[in-house]
């Protein structure tokens, strides 16, 4: 379980926060003179340096957002100059990309970033540069939608690059993408000019993840315990009955895969705080903001609590709660992780992810209740793991800025260093970026900048 005995402040993370920038700076600048963009998106890193790996290319706009991060928190106009020339040269593709279920991956991250900090007036106003970025913005989000599994009783998912049976826990984060477009005015539009809902569908697919993804301890199976994740939820597409759990990256249907429950804590905390600024009228054709509400705070809380009671008292989580491996660690749980043992490899990009959400989840409940303040020191608690050794990458060498990543262990595709049996060591494109977003969202919190939001 997590160590919450000692309380932290964004503030008392400021010194780790800007070293943080400073290794980050050096690492951008070595992947862009180092990495060719024609081998296609970097993902992970073989002995420190970046390389691809054929799946999708979902990892591209984590990519060049991590420029665009920078900028933001350094206000180094290099590293603006490079998000803005990559999004506009590499990122056309992401937009109008129907096979997958990464549009708020990739496009939020990127031309969303930069409508944020155009918002904000961080450099002069050119209204066709922001016409470009909410033009992209409103594509992505109605491609995204447009990918659609259709359930009984108002349900629903954007389904993965599986195809129309499979749902993942992974997508719930990528409704950004629907957000946004919803928030320009944007809607879909189908056969025999059909409007569609891009909100409406937003909530179809949350009420899917949080009715078949998450579980609750209510004897669902012999393996339903509150706050669990499974991975991937499989539907009969015939009738849209709800068939199995399933795995693609984590060990088995009925363990929880860390970073899929990583993605579902950050997903719903950050659709709560987009659902507190829409109007009551808006949420009314979708069951109200009451019961909408009521369904996210229930997956996020009970997910949370989950990643709280299942981590190392550090707050980094080995890549799968059941991991076959982990009863020959003796008491793992209650001593930080090993990223160095020989028998499973620690996830620190699920870290990332999951801090990001408890953190929003925490000031989303507020400070004045006792789960707000455990789930905001839960978040301050795995940053402070994160920002320093053995997890943040100082060797100028590496190209990565977050260690210990794994991608996926059950196809063997991350790198294994000589003499050693799991991974250890490496980074990935989303543990970067993901560190690098966090860390933004501290710093702001720290010198009571604008909040960070990714609808702008």
């Amino acid at each position: 379980m997590i160590d919450l005995s000692s309380e932290l402040s964004p503030a008392a993370l400021n010194t780790k926060l800007a070293r943080l920038w400073e290794l980050s700076a050096a690492k951008i600048r070595e992947i862009e003179s180092e990495y060719d963009p024609a081998r296609g998106a970097p993902v992970f890193t073989v002995d420190g340096k970046y390389t691809s790996r054929g799946w999708t290319e979902w990892t591209q706009g984590f990519q060049f957002g991590s420029a665009i991060l920078q900028f933001d928190a350094t206000d180094e106009r290099d590293f603006l100059e490079i998000g803005r020339e990559r999004t506009l040269r590499l990122m056309a593709p992401h937009v109008t990309h129907f096979g997958v279920h990464d549009h708020g991956f990739n496009n939020v991250s990127t031309y969303g970033n930069l409508r944020r900090l155009l918002n904000e007036g961080r450099w002069e106003e050119n209204a066709w540069e922001r016409h470009f970025y909410e033009m992209a913005l409103k594509a992505s989000g109605a491609v995204q939608a447009h990918r659609w599994t259709e359930l009984p009783g108002e349900l629903g998912y954007v389904y993965s690059f599986n195809g129309p049976h499979s749902l993942f826990a992974d997508t719930i984060r990528s409704l950004r993408s629907l957000a946004v477009a919803h928030r320009l005015g944007h809607a879909l539009s189908g056969e025999n000019d059909r409007v569609v809902s891009l909100l409406g569908r937003l909530v179809a697919h949350a009420r899917t993840t949080a009715l078949f993804t998450v579980y609750y301890g209510e004897g669902r199976d012999l393996y339903d315990v509150r706050g669990r994740v499974a991975h991937e939820s499989i539907f009969n597409t015939n009738d849209g009955a709800f068939r199995a759990p399933n795995s693609q990256q984590g060990y088995a249907p009925f363990t929880t895969w860390t970073r899929g429950l990583a993605w579902v804590i950050c997903g719903f905390a950050e659709e709560l705080e987009f659902l507190a600024t829409c109007g009551d009228d808006e949420l009314e054709p979708f069951g109200g903001r009451s019961e909408i509400e009521r369904m996210m705070l229930r997956a996020a809380t009970a997910t949370s609590d989950f990643y709280i009671e299942h981590t190392p008292t550090c707050g980094v989580p080995y890549w799968d709660t059941g991991a076959p491996g982990l009863h020959r660690l003796g008491d793992y749980l209650g001593r930080p992780a090993d990223p160095f043992n020989d028998v499973e490899p620690v996830d620190s990009s699920a870290a990332a992810i999951a801090a990001q959400g408890l953190l929003r989840l925490g000031r989303y409940l507020g400070a004045e209740t006792d789960a707000g303040r455990r789930y905001w020191q839960t978040g301050l608690k795995v940053m402070d793991t994160l920002l320093d050794e053995p997890y943040l990458s100082s060797d100028p060498g590496h190209h990565g800025l977050l260690l210990h990543v794994v991608y996926h262990w059950p196809r063997g595709w991350d790198h294994v260093p000589g003499g050693k049996s799991v991974p250890a060591g490496e980074s990935a494109m989303w543990g970067d970026y993901h560190l690098r977003e966090a860390a933004l969202y501290l710093q702001r919190a720290a010198r009571g900048e604008p909040y960070l939001q990714f609808w702008g």
